[in-house]
Parts: C-alpha cells; structure tokens; sequence
C-alpha cells in the first residue's frame, strides 16, 4: 500500500487530533481515545475494504484446476501449475484463495484414502453422541484382526490431515510427494494392516453466537432526561463500535469459535486415544511407527503415557526431522533406553546417507537422510518406498532401503524373542 493512500484513510484522524489538541481536558480525552483507535488499527486490515470479495469455489473444478495421470494439479485451460499470485498486490487474498483451495486438497485426499486405498473412515470418540463435535481417523479393513504386522502414520503440525504429509508438495509437486498414499499402498499390497491418524483434527469451527445487548428497562421512575442522556450514551457507543468493526473487518468476515473433540484436543491427546481404542486392540504381534515432525513429540508422549504397553507391542519407529524433546516432555530413563535400541530419527543434512549426526539429547539416533530436504524438512513422502522381505514373510517398510535395514533388524530380533 502506498503512503499516499495511508495517508488519505488516517487523514480525518489526524485532523481531528490536531484540533482537540488545542482544547480543554475533555478535548484531551478524546486525544487519548483517538490514539487508543490508531493503536489498534493494523493499516493492512484496514485495506481490507479494497479487497475482491473472499467468495472462492469449493471445488477444483471451480478453480479451474485438476490433477493430471502424474497426480500434477494443473490448470484445466493451460496446464499451467498452481499460481499463487493470481492478483497482484492483495497478498491476503491470495493466501485466503490459496487456503481455501488447500481445504478441497484436503477432502480430495479423504476420497482417495477412501476409494484408492480401501481404506475405512472410523469416527471418533468411537462413543460420541449425535450432536458432540467428532474427528476421523482411517485404517484397512483388516488394521484390527491382522495377526503378523500393522503400520501407524502420523504426520506432523500444521493445515495437513490424514493421508497428507505436506499441502505445499501436493499443489507444487504432485500427490506421491506430498501423500502418504504411496505408502498405504505397498504397506497393504504385502499384507500390512494401516492405521492413518489425524492428529491436526482437534475442533470444530462454529460461527460464534451474536450477543444481544438489551435495552435498559423504561422506569416510570426514571427522569426523562437521564434516560435521554443514557440512550445518547448508548448511540454514540454503537456507532463508535460499528466505525471500528467497518474497517476491522470490511467484509464482515464470520466471527467463529472452536469447540475441541473429546479426548482429542491436541496431537498428543489423540495419539492416546488411537492407542486405547484401536492399536492397543489390534492383533498385530509387530507394530512399526513412521512419525514425521510433531509426529514424533505425539509418539514420545504416548510412550510417557503408555509405556509398558507401547514396549510390548511396538517393534520400532522411523522418525523424520522429529521435534521430540525427551527433557522437556519428561521422558524417564527407560523410555529413553527403549529409543535408543528401536527408535531412529532421520534428520536433513549434507552429510552422506546413514551419517551419524551429533544430538545433545540421549534419546533415539540421529543420522543424516542425505540432504532430502523439502522446505518442510525431511518428508517421508518425497522419498522412494521399499519394501524388504525376510524368510519369515514379516516386511519393513518405510521409505528408502536404509529406513527398511533398520526395521528388518527389529523385527528379526523380535521373532527370536
């Protein structure tokens, strides 16, 4: 925005601040309520009332944008990849289109995790009413009842839900990269059963309730020219309040509110519920974890929570750029043991693949993915998945061949247990 148009907006402001200056102390007061507005108005959302209206399709086809064979989003006319800049200069328009656009992404993956990869949309809490706010989570039909091995995914924080490991690679790169749907399917093609989490899914947005301000009762009592001043109070306060709101929020923008899900109000508390009510009952001897991100903090917590019983079952975890801390989550001497021998965090580095690389923490090992970095850090999506076979017909997966040799170790020594 330039100074000019600045400028012309505080202009009667400034005026009129210049001319109560000069006044008595009621003109001071003024002064200093005029100064409490203009430190309270943010000059870019007040240009908000230049804006095109935030009125944006709620389907590709809408937004003229399809993927192609590749699983590229491209232009439906040009075959163009997404352009972020579609009107210069309004960049908050351009981040509201290009939200809204990573909200049909969203529920795009939801049908693919549905249709492509036969996978189950379970509500959650598993015991909510009709009307309590509720998440989703996704597993295989067989997640449950699988005898030999079972695959969790968590992904990091962020806009991404179930099924996405980052929004930015799906739109600017395709879904392979920026999915967990490569996964899911080798994982179920050699026999896996999947769970997919959600942990980003803690709320549900409502439009906030409009507060009503009643009118003071008429007293018989009252003298009429009090009520009269207290009704020209009330004006001046409406009409002071609205001239805020018009240029606090131009296109009346629904004030919304959020209502958390039951048990699963973080990425931590959801991570628990998972456990209780699906993983822990599965029938899966072998359950391997791959957490990328805050998925890792998730993981480390539920191994706090439930220790003993993510020991027994799980036979290890692949981490990519994980955020765990086991100092400032409190993780005991054991559970740091336990990471030590089934845990490895691969982290983005220069360094040559399977590279140790130096941790101040004593908890898992850190080594090198080869400099696979994406913007994001290191995603397991963007890297090529392999699975490893072993005579006993037990399969590690996780991407590339050194995530695999890691948990082909675990799980041989599991079955000589």
């Amino acid at each position: 925005m330039s100074i000019s148009l600045r400028s012309l907006i505080l202009l009667p402001i400034w005026i009129s601040m210049a001319h109560i200056q000069q006044g008595g102390p009621d003109e001071k007061e003024k002064t200093t309520a005029l100064k409490d507005l203009l430190s309270r108005i943010d000059l870019d959302e007040l240009m908000k009332k230049d804006e095109p209206p935030l009125d944006f399709p709620d389907t590709l086809e809408g937004f003229e944008y399809a993927f192609n064979e590749k699983g590229q989003l491209r232009h439906i006319k040009t075959g163009e990849p997404f352009v972020f800049n579609y009107r210069e200069d309004l960049h908050r328009w351009n981040q509201k289109r290009y939200e809204a656009l990573g909200e049909i992404i969203t529920k795009y993956v939801y049908e693919l995790l549905e249709k492509d990869c036969n996978l189950k949309k379970i509500s959650i809490p598993v015991d909510a009413s009709e009307s309590e706010p509720k998440s989703f989570i996704f597993m295989s039909e067989d997640a449950l009842t699988n005898p030999q091995k079972l695959m969790v995914l968590i992904h990091g924080s962020g806009v991404v839900r179930a099924g996405q490991w980052a929004r930015r690679l799906i739109i600017n790169e395709d879904l392979d990269s920026g999915t967990q749907i490569p996964f899911i399917k080798r994982a179920m093609d050699e026999g896996y059963g999947v769970i997919v989490l959600n942990p980003n899914e803690n709320y549900i947005e409502v439009e906030k309730p409009k507060i009503h301000v009643q009118s003071s009762s008429d007293s018989s009592d009252e003298p009429a020219e009090k009520r009269e001043r207290k009704d020209k109070v009330s004006k001046e306060t409406k009409k002071r309040r609205d001239f805020y709101e018009k240029y606090r929020n131009p296109q009346r923008e629904k004030e919304m509110m959020q209502l958390y899900i039951r048990e699963n109000g973080s990425p931590e508390e959801h991570a628990v519920y998972v456990w209780d009510h699906f993983i822990a009952q599965s029938a899966a001897e072998n359950v391997f974890f791959v957490a990328h991100s805050y998925g890792g903090l998730a993981f480390v917590e539920l191994m706090i929570q439930r220790e003993a019983d993510v020991k027994s079952k799980v036979t290890a975890v692949a981490l990519t750029d994980s955020v765990h801390n086991v100092w400032h989550q409190e993780a005991g001497k054991t559970i740091r043991e336990w990471m030590r021998e089934n845990c490895c965090n691969w982290v983005s580095s220069s360094e040559p693949l399977d590279t140790s690389v130096e941790s101040m923490l004593p908890d898992c090992p850190r080594v090198s993915a080869a400099n696979t970095s994406t913007g994001h850090g290191l995603l397991p999506g963007g890297m090529t998945c392999i699975f490893i076979s072993e005579g006993s017909g037990l399969l590690a997966v996780l991407p590339d061949l050194h995530y695999c040799s890691f948990l082909l170790t675990r799980i041989t020594e599991n079955i000589n247990r």
